[in-house]
């Protein structure tokens, strides 16, 4: 890529591959007043040569032949087919042809980071992956070049728009939980099976690729604590509001035991994802339907905020777009090198344990409705340490039992955990308790 002209490969023509190709072929010359550099989609590969994707594709270009990208003269390949084979695959084979990666593909990071970052370091080629998290919001860049005179003490993400959306509807609109998955499914932000967003899959993956960047944490995303909006029934979100508070599924990484003042080494990384009560005056509660946010706190700069679409075709093709650019020019090449991803000579901040993490929660238990029952849920409670802050009651909409609504003060997630188990295995107890993080 010495010279002006950088020539791209796609592979995965689907709905962001289309937005790739459209700005690529139809803003070619924008982009190389901008930069100084020719950008050329040479071959785009896909399994489906024949589908309109909605951008008119000159002839010669398209192709079911993956070898004409690996054999080709291309400098730049982006993978965008998703899922975890072929993809590792492919793009082990595009490195070692010689040519640097863009991927969208954060299931693909999350679990082969290590092996595909270490073998392009072997090569000297990059990859670059903005895309894979929050879709056009430049998180992963700020994460690594903007905010890097500081200490990155916390992030909190929204950052599965399916979930969002879902959580709004039932929030805006009365919404029951099956009603709000169906009209995302219609909508065309949920799949036809929508488990890794709503189980919290989804966002522990790119959790997992933030806190790599931010903290040098490595760890398997499957270890990482994590509950999703599957569990929040609109019930939930009334009480919420009750409470002055709104429902959002946060990925959060926390820094613990960190003295900013003196810089002394922190004990360690709190990971974790759940439905969290957040107040109804902060940015996060403020962040409806699609989009996504993210809130990261230095500790020079202090808070800043990041909204925007998380998902789609035409942000999610904005980052890839963004990433060719930058590969091209070089900087992802100076990036890359410095961040030392997933490497084993890499300082890594060490995960704490999650029994070992401390936490303000909200329990929803569903309980015969007869006189002793609320005594004998507290005085559990009590016996592990932990102290209530609010308690609602009401009766239960199927006509059994009671909603008992607990907000408790900071306790060990350990001692929470015993606590729920105990209760749950009383027998005044009808349904299995929810919890959710709490944040003041």
């Amino acid at each position: 890529m010495e010279n002006n002209t950088v020539k791209v490969g796609l592979v995965g023509f689907g709905t962001i591959g289309g937005g790739v190709a459209d700005i690529l072929l139809n803003k070619k010359e924008e982009i190389r007043r901008r930069t100084g550099k020719s950008i050329e989609l040479v071959k785009i590969c896909d399994k489906d040569t024949t589908s309109d994707r909605g951008v008119k594709i000159p002839g010669g270009i398209l192709t079911d032949d993956l070898s004409e990208i690996i054999n080709s003269p291309i400098d730049i390949v982006i993978e965008l087919i998703g899922g975890l084979e072929p993809a590792r695959t492919f793009v082990l084979d595009f490195l070692r042809a010689g040519k640097d990666v863009v991927t969208a593909n954060k299931a693909l990071v999350a679990n082969h980071g290590p092996e595909l970052f270490d073998e392009a370091r072997r090569l000297g080629r990059t990859i670059a992956f903005e895309a894979s998290v929050c879709g056009g919001i430049p998180i992963l860049s700020s994460i690594a070049t903007s905010l890097q005179a500081n200490t990155i003490m916390s992030i909190d993400a929204i950052c599965n728009g399916t979930s969002n959306f879902i959580l709004s509807q039932m929030e805006g609109k009365g919404a029951d939980y099956d009603d709000a998955v169906k009209e995302a499914q219609r909508l065309g932000y949920a799949e036809a099976n929508p488990s890794m967003d709503v189980d919290g899959t989804d966002a522990v993956q790119k959790l997992t690729i933030m806190a790599q960047l931010a903290f040098g944490v490595k760890t398997d995303w499957r270890s990482i604590p994590r509950t999703g909006i599957d569990i929040v029934k609109a019930l939930d979100i009334r009480f919420a509001r009750r409470l002055g508070k709104r429902i959002r599924l946060l990925a959060t990484a926390k820094r613990v035991g960190c003295d900013t003042q003196n810089q002394a080494a922190p004990a360690g990384v709190e990971l974790k994802v759940s439905p969290t009560l957040v107040p109804e005056t902060s940015p996060l509660a403020k962040v409806c339907d699609a989009f996504n946010a993210v809130q990261i706190i230095g500790d020079f700069v202090g808070p800043v905020f990041y909204q925007g679409l998380g998902a789609g075709r035409k942000p999610t093709a904005s980052a890839v777009c963004s990433d060719v650019i930058d590969t091209a020019l070089g900087r992802t090449r100076t990036t890359f090198g410095a961040l030392n991803l997933w490497s084993p000579d890499r300082e890594s901040v060490p995960v704490i344990e999650p029994d070992a993490t401390a936490e303000k929660a909200y329990l929803r238990f569903k309980v015969e409705d007869h006189p002793g029952v609320l005594a004998k849920t507290t005085g559990i409670l009590g016996q592990h340490g932990i102290s209530i802050s609010s308690l609602l009651q009401d009766a239960a909409e199927d006509g059994t039992g009671a909603n008992l609504i607990i907000l408790t003060h900071e306790a060990p997630s350990g001692q929470l955990a015993a606590a729920i188990e105990e209760i749950d295995e009383s027998s005044f107890v009808l349904e299995k308790t929810v919890k959710m993080s709490v944040r003041d």
